[in-house]
């Protein structure tokens, strides 16, 4: 099969998963309940208004994640990169321990408290990262990961001290929330979401181009008109604020951006013409399959996906360390 062959299969591929997972999900729900609802039916209220919000959620953050992954493994021009490389994800725990400690529960602007202590932490996360980055006029990449880094380091600290200065049901609803999962009911946070997914895919397309010349080095890219400085700040902050909203809303679901661009770069190519939507397909179907496994495995006990997925992720990680990586050479 060619290269843009597997487009059509993976939107397939994607399309049915989004199809099965709201009844196949714990107990086996018939396909009535989704296609013809039934007012007042156990099985369609179980659908409509858990199964169907919670399949919606993890593909929109699947998405984003994975593109967010795509995004960075191009402006480091490193395929180990991730949407957590530079401190927002940290950021956004941190700011989510904080609200859990001070026992912030009330709602902001339809927001828990959690949720906005998240989202705080994660802006604050990405301003000090881009301030940093920014003392250096280049806006050159090593500053970049070298800021996020310490930022990473930071918050991890933080949130260790917090941890044990807490009782202990803040401490395990802050190992429960760093587990990541959908356990949301209603698409309210599903539409949160959306937006800034819709937001950074959308400019993520436009600089398809840009991506392109930055896999193959700043100074060819700079030598082909690329305003380098301008697009890695641009990249930067289009997809931070998405991977803050996505970790605010559902915790820090690792490795579906090291995962999932790597493998469809090896079914489509190296062309972010090509690998963007495919990175967007295949990264929703990925954490929606991850998360209805993740839930039905242990039945009746819902296993957090972020633990599935780093089960999955430790081996793959390890996997890239050791094989050739792939060429990027058909970019053009």
């Amino acid at each position: 099969m060619t290269r843009r062959g597997w487009l059509p299969w993976l939107l397939a591929v994607s399309a049915a998963v989004l199809l099965c997972a709201p009844l196949v999900g714990g107990r086996a729900m018939p396909l009535s309940a989704l296609v013809h609802p039934v007012p007042g039916d156990a099985a369609t209220m179980i659908v409509r208004e858990i199964r169907l919000p919670r399949v919606c959620l993890a593909w929109i953050a699947g998405a984003g994640l994975a593109v967010s992954g795509m995004a960075f493994q191009a402006m480091f021009r490193n395929v180990l990169a991730t949407p957590f490389t530079l401190g927002v994800s940290s950021g956004a725990s941190l700011g989510a321990a904080v609200a859990v400690r001070l026992g912030l529960g009330t709602m902001l602007l339809g927001f828990t408290g959690v949720t906005a202590g998240a989202m705080l932490g994660a802006l604050l996360a990405t301003g000090a990262v881009y301030g940093l980055t920014r003392l250096r006029r280049d806006f050159s990449t090593v500053s970049m990961l070298l800021a996020g880094v310490a930022v990473n380091a930071l918050c991890s600290s933080l949130i260790l001290l917090i941890q044990y200065t807490a009782d202990f049901n803040d401490t395990f609803r802050i190992l429960r929330w760093l587990m990541g999962g959908f356990q949301m009911v209603g698409f309210d946070a599903a539409l949160r979401v959306l937006p800034f997914v819709l937001a950074g895919v959308g400019i993520l397309a436009a600089l398809v181009g840009e991506l392109n010349l930055l896999t193959t080095g700043e100074e060819l890219a700079a030598s082909r008109g690329v305003a380098v400085g301008r697009v890695k700040a641009v990249v930067f902050l289009a997809v931070s604020p998405m991977v803050g909203v996505i970790v605010s809303v559902c915790g820090p679901v690792g490795f579906v951006g090291l995962m999932c661009p790597h493998i469809c770069r090896l079914l489509v190519g190296a062309d972010h013409r090509r690998l963007l939507p495919a990175t967007v397909l295949f990264g929703g179907a990925f954490l929606v399959a991850c998360d209805t496994v993740a839930s039905t495995a242990f039945a009746p006990t819902e296993l957090p996906v972020g633990i599935f997925t780093a089960c999955l992720g430790g081996p793959f990680f390890l996997w890239l360390l050791l094989w050739p990586p792939v060429g990027g050479g058909d970019a053009g």
